[in-house]
Parts: C-alpha cells; structure tokens; sequence
C-alpha cells in the first residue's frame, strides 16, 4: 500500500525595506543622491567618527507617518530609537541606529485580492554601506573587497507584514501594492534596480491543518518582484522536499542565487537578543501630537484603491483598465489630465491599456520619455468620434504622437490621413472588388455572411484605412444584395 503524501501549506512574511526620497540622511546633511563617486556622500556623523551625534531629520518622522496612514496603521504618540548592535564591514559604527520595542506605526494592513494582509511595525532606521568586490581570484570569485559609505546614513523604512501571505505569487502581488502606495505618497521613488525598495522574506512550510508554524527561513534582499516570486517557489519545495526526506529545517539566513534559481545558506538566524538593543542614547524619544498626525492625514493624496475606484464608478472603465492605470503612477497622473480635456476618458483609457501600453512595452520606454501629450492624445481620440478618421489610421497618428509630437489634427491633414466618406467614390471600389472576387460573392448568397469582412478588408487595403467603414459595409450589402 503506497503511502500517502502530506499536502503542505505556505506561511509568508514580508520585511519591505523602503528608502526614503530625502535630501540628506536621517541623522545628518550629508546627500543622498545615487550613483555618485564613491566615498563622495559621507561626513563624521555617518561614518560613526568618535564624538559626533546624530541629529533627527524631521522629513523622515513625516514621510512614516504618511506611510503608516496610507498603510492604515496605528501612529504611536511615543516612540524611540534603539541601537543595534552588530559587525559587517560596511556598518562603521557597527551599530544601526533603528526602531525596536517602540515603533512608529502599529497595527496597520493592506487588502489585496479582498484578503487583508496585516502589516506589524513600520520603524525608521539608517542604512548600511555597500561593499564593491573587485579584482580576480579565477573561479573563487573576487580577490578582495572594497567599501562605499554612501549609502551609510540614508533614511529607510521597514515595513513589516504578519505571516499572513499564502503563497509566491501573493507575495509579488503585495510588494507590488507596497511600491505603488509609497510611490503616489512621493516619499519613494521604488527604483528596485537602484536598491530603492528592498525585501527580505520569511518563510515556512506546515501540514494543511497543523496550527503551529514551521521553521522560518529568512532569504535576504531580494530587489525584484521576479526575484522575490522565484526565490520562494524555490525555497518552499526545497523545506518541503527536507521535510519529506525526514529532516529538519534550520532557522537560518539564505541568499538567493538568481543566476542559479537557488537559495544558499548565509548564516544561521539571528534573535533579537543576539543584536543586544538598548535605547538610543543620543536621540530624545519621539512625542507626536493628534494635531501633526491630523495635519499630515490632509496631505494623503488620492491612493491607488481609491482612483481605482472613482475611474471605475464615475468615469465607467472597467476593472480591468482601471487597474492597469493605476498600477502605473506616471500612467494614473496622464490619464487624470487627459479625463480632464477629452470628451470621451473611456476612450482614452482603451488607447492607454492597448496600443500605447504596447508600444512603450516594445520600445523600453517610460510615458515620459515620449512626447505624447494629454491634449493630443484627446485630440486624436475627438477626431475619431467625428469620423475625421479611423480607428485603423489613429494606429499610425499614434506612433507619430509618440515619437515626434504635434496635433493630431496637423498631423492628419499633412499626411492625407481624413476618411473617405464620399459614397460615389468609396462605391467605385466596391463595385471594383465585388467584380474581382465571384468565389466570395457566391459564398455570400449561399448564407455566409461572415464573408462581408473580406470584402471591406480588400476596401481598406485599396484605400490605405481612409475609407468609413461604416459606409463601406452599408455598400456592400447593397449591391450584393442586388446581385
């Protein structure tokens, strides 16, 4: 008799780190600007010099409390910071500055998919440094390592789930949400490639119906969505396939190995008391008022869910589009000033989530990086309501938008673009094409209907998409209705 195999669930937790869009870092002037020369950022406070004392920058306590906000969190109105303790070359101080026992923001959640994902803490820290490896050592990799304290200093956020996440692809979804909300609240910039937004993840497997949490295995940095999705398909069938084979999970550190589609072991998993935290005695505690929090919670623009569901209640998208838009902030802020001058958003909506959608898609590029306007783009699409032109020939008035700019009313006139509507003229072709094509035409008479699109295609192509398709079918079923 086999034996049968044990269905196991998925329990996740997330640690977004997220960096704040400030001038100067927490607790000093020095900039925070990416991708300048090494070493060329950093002052005594950041590079932990003997004496010198941190100095709280007050837009990093603001841009938390929006977050925790839009987050629907808990403000504390007490909070600290706490020293923890730990080497790495890149920490000068070999403490971080952070949030332990007193976060700013409790309690707070984010539903995706109508199923709330609670979210623990959001605390504020300073960033470590990076280390650059250089040289060559042949197949063992670098011959040596350097440090760059640029980033030492710089302002984050950590905002941390419950267990609440089920599976990879919730995983991807919710961090998505995350960088999208940081994003419209302008305090990130959620440039994954620049380290900008961050993920660690802890994850364990258990027997559908076991109560109690498994081992929980930490896989640190994982700065893509793709890398975040991948690395914990992998890590959970590895915990399974251990499970299965009667070992046991190590509560350990992991890297994901993106070359290879694996984690590997980093160190075993550190506790809170391995990192000796105490109060941070050169930072007063933080007292926040009812009044601040009420001040800040007016500055909340338009979240995400909220300008999906205006689109979708007042301007008629569909769920489908309206998502779509809002899941781009750039996308979200062009159709708002397009909805504003076109008499028909729904139509600016379908040209946004299809053919613009694709040709930024094809081309690697950004709206911004093109130089189609609102004003055009509701210019091409009134165009298209009047008849002036098609939905064929917008196709092409769109790419020159795109890449060159202009009115679309311009551009169609300089091109020749405007429909044919002229039936005498639009009659000849058909008449031309009815004669070319019997086989077609008796397909007609015989019931096939359907063959009517052949013949409008041949219109169109004679006449370069110019023709009204509207008349063009009007035509045709008037003189093969006379045949």
């Amino acid at each position: 008799m086999s034996e049968v195999k044990v269905k196991f669930e998925t329990v996740i937790g997330l640690e977004v780190h997220t960096q704040l869009k400030t001038k100067s870092k927490i607790f000093c002037n020095s900039a925070t600007e990416f991708g300048k020369e090494h070493n060329s950022q950093i002052c005594p406070v950041c590079t932990g010099y003997p004496g010198v004392l941190p100095v709280l920058n007050k837009k990093v306590v603001e841009y938390a409390i929006l977050t925790g906000l839009a987050l629907n969190c808990e403000i504390a109105k007490y909070s600290k910071f706490d020293r923890k303790h730990y080497f790495y070359p890149d920490l000068p101080k070999n403490i971080q500055i952070s949030q332990y026992d007193m976060p700013i923001c409790r309690n707070g959640y984010l539903i995706i998919n109508d199923k709330k994902i609670r979210i623990n803490r959001i605390h504020m820290e300073e960033d470590a440094g990076k280390l650059v490896h250089a040289g060559s050592a042949g197949i063992s990799g670098s011959s040596y390592s350097l440090v760059d304290y640029n980033r030492t200093g710089v302002p984050l956020l950590e905002i941390v789930s419950e267990p609440d996440i089920s599976s990879p692809e919730e995983a991807r979804v919710y961090v998505e949400r995350l960088r999208n909300i940081v994003r419209y609240l302008d305090v990130c910039d959620g440039n994954l490639e620049e380290g900008s937004l961050r993920c660690d993840a802890n994850v364990s497997v258990r027997p559908v119906g076991q109560e109690e949490y498994g081992t929980k295995v930490e896989i640190k940095n994982l700065n893509s969505f793709r890398a975040l999705q991948r690395a914990l398909e992998y890590e959970i069938e590895r915990q399974i396939d251990e499970i299965e084979q009667g070992n046991r999970i190590i509560q350990e550190t992991r890297l994901w190995k993106d070359d290879q589609g694996i984690t590997i072991s980093m160190r075993t998993k550190e506790e809170s008391h391995d990192y000796r935290y105490f109060p941070e005695p050169d930072l007063v505690p933080l007292e926040i008022d009812a009044d601040q929090v009420h001040r800040l919670r007016e500055k909340l623009p338009e979240l995400p869910e909220e300008k999906r569901l205006r689109y979708v209640e007042k301007l008629g998208l569909s769920d489908y589009d309206a998502g779509v838009i809002v899941d781009s902030i750039e996308t979200a802020k062009f159709f708002d000033k397009t909805a504003l001058v076109a008499k028909n958003p729904k139509a600016a909506a379908n040209w946004l989530t299809g053919d613009i959608a694709a040709y930024l898609k094809e081309n690697k590029k950004s709206l911004d990086e093109t130089e189609l306007t609102p004003e055009s783009l509701a210019e091409m699409i009134d165009l298209i309501e009047k008849g002036t032109i098609s939905n064929a020939i917008a196709k092409k008035v769109i790419i020159t938008l795109l890449e060159k700019g202009g009115s679309a009313q311009k551009i169609v006139e300089e091109q020749g673009l405007s429909v044919i509507s002229n039936e005498s003229e639009i009659s000849a072709i058909v008449k031309k094409v009815i004669a070319a094509n019997p086989r077609e035409v008796e397909k007609y008479k015989s019931g096939k209907k359907q063959v009517i699109g052949f013949f409008v295609g041949q219109v169109m192509k004679e006449t370069r998409g110019k023709a009204n398709p509207g008349v063009v079918n009007k035509l045709f079923q008037q003189e093969l209705d006379k045949e």
